[in-house]
């Protein structure tokens, strides 16, 4: 019984199992397979670079980055150019075709249009028919000449030739100005191979005057047309106010002339001592031409009218051949420092020094310039050579005495440009530095001498007095008076008009319309 019941059991038991396998494997034959689609995009090809830094999935996912960069630079379209068909190049035909219808054909007188072949009906010219009539300007340009400009201009030689021996019989050809306008008539030739015959020339050979040259017959003949001109010295006066340069630009002075007017009166007197109320009193020269032409020339007159102090009256007057400023009282006066006598740096100053052959310690009396072998040495003022020569230790020396107990010497000189008893004048050359006497090398040693002493160039002023006396200083009241009588702004009172030669119309017009209005033909 125990037996069959165990044996009941265990066939139940295998039962049971075998019933539970299939239980198992019945649901696994039902799921479906996924495809490859599915599977790659279950891939996290892209992750999220800011999550688990250094993780496989993060160097996975900057390779996929890294790769997609490739490609997309790989892949970049390219912007150059795209070159499409070139045009063939004109023919000869073509290209003049096109040219003849142009703007440049036309600038230089063609007419636009295409090309036309003659037909029989022209008739070829057996000559070029010219001009009867040539009219043009020429201009005289700076430096050049007039009976160049003549023949430039298609004048004969000879023509030119005797037209320049009357005008510089008449005024001095190099008084003409540059950029003068020269208007020349050219007649009729005879031949081709002549020179066109010279009608007329007319130009403004000064400022007051005009000049005509005309054919009459077979000759030329000369015409003086002479233009009035005002030559009333224009003056300007004024209240010094805050500026004296910008209230004398106001009343109307002109900018060069004020420069001028400041140096001399900052030669008398300080500018920062006048006061607003004092007056500018300028004169400059100044010609007006009946033509409407104005000239403004140098200053003349400088002078300030002081409140309560003397007054400033400076003239300019020539002496001789100097040309310099004088007071009132006929005295002229020039102060300033002396120039420098060669263009260089000082290497050595005046005083005490260890002379570099000599080896001890002795008096410099003079200034060192560095300057190389045959640089020109300059008088540093007017004056007169007193010694040119060899002179010890200094060489080949010049001294110049330049008056009043005042000269100066230049020493180690290669070669003079001067002699004993010459004359010079400020920046002279008066000859070239060297190295001869005791010297180390090419420089030059100045020395100026004060009473035969010798005295430190860097310290001293020169003052230079001139005095007119006699029939000059009468000349040079006179010219003073003269000026200080000029009202001022009389020069630009309206000029009266001139009587002027009738002259005869010219043209056939002219003398219709003279005739019908009864009044001189315009233009």
């Amino acid at each position: 019984m125990f037996e069959g019941k165990d044996m009941r059991f265990a066939s139940a038991g295998v039962g049971g199992s075998v019933a539970l396998a299939d239980a198992m494997i019945t649901p696994l034959r039902q799921t479906t397979i996924r495809s490859w689609v599915d599977r790659i995009s279950e891939l996290d090809l892209v992750p999220d670079l800011g999550e688990d830094i250094g993780s496989i999935r993060w160097f996975r996912g900057l390779g996929t980055l890294t790769v997609l960069s490739v490609c997309a630079l790989a892949l970049l379209p390219d912007f150059g150019p795209v070159f499409g068909a070139q045009p063939a190049l004109p023919t000869e035909a073509e290209f003049e075709e096109a040219r003849a219808q142009m703007i440049m054909p036309i600038a230089y007188g063609s007419d636009s249009g295409k090309r036309m072949a003659a037909t029989d009906t022209v008739v070829a010219l057996a000559g070029s028919p010219e001009r009867p009539r040539i009219e043009l300007t020429a201009t005289l340009g700076r430096g050049d000449s007039f009976s160049r400009v003549l023949q430039r201009a298609g004048v004969g030689g000879s023509e030119a030739s005797y037209v320049t021996s009357l005008v510089s019989g008449v005024t001095s050809l190099g008084g003409i100005e540059p950029g003068t306008p020269i208007d020349i008539v050219l007649g009729k030739r005879t031949t081709k191979n002549m020179a066109r015959p010279l009608e007329s020339v007319a130009f403004r050979a000064r400022f007051d005057l005009n000049l005509e040259i005309n054919r009459n017959g077979s000759g030329l003949q000369l015409v003086r047309k002479p233009i009035a001109v005002d030559e009333t010295p224009l003056r300007i006066r004024g209240v010094v106010g805050d500026s004296l340069y910008r209230s004398a630009r106001a009343a109307g002075a002109p900018a060069s002339a004020i420069q001028d007017y400041l140096k001399v009166i900052s030669g008398r007197t300080s500018l920062s001592s006048l006061r607003p109320s004092d007056e500018f009193d300028i004169i400059v020269d100044y010609k007006r031409a009946e033509t409407g032409e104005v000239k403004v020339g140098n200053l003349l007159y400088a002078g300030v009218d002081r409140d309560g102090r003397s007054a400033i009256q400076m003239l300019k007057w020539t002496m001789g051949e100097t040309t310099q400023w004088f007071e009132a009282s006929g005295v002229g006066e020039s102060k300033g420092a002396l120039s420098r006598p060669v263009n260089g740096a000082i290497t050595s100053g005046f005083g005490m020094r260890r002379h570099p052959i000599l080896g001890y310690s002795r008096m410099h009396s003079g200034l060192d310039f560095k300057a190389s072998y045959g640089t020109p040495i300059y008088a540093v003022t007017d004056g007169t050579v007193a010694f040119a020569g060899r002179k010890g230790g200094y060489g080949n020396f010049v001294q110049l005495n330049h008056g009043g107990g005042l000269a100066s010497g230049y020493g180690h000189m290669s070669r003079f440009a001067v002699s004993s008893g010459t004359r010079v004048r400020r920046g002279q050359i008066i000859g070239y530095v060297g190295s001869t006497g005791l010297s180390t090398g090419p420089h030059l040693h100045y020395e100026l001498y004060r009473g035969g002493r010798a005295v430190n160039p860097m310290s001293v002023k020169f003052t230079q007095r001139a005095q007119l006396s006699g029939s000059d200083l009468a000349r040079f009241k006179g010219r003073l008076n003269n000026l200080k009588s000029v009202k001022a702004g009389a020069a630009l009172a309206p000029l009266r008009p001139t009587e002027r030669i009738k002259e005869e119309p010219k043209r056939e017009i002219d003398r219709l319309t003279q005739n019908m209005d009864g009044r001189p033909p315009r233009g």
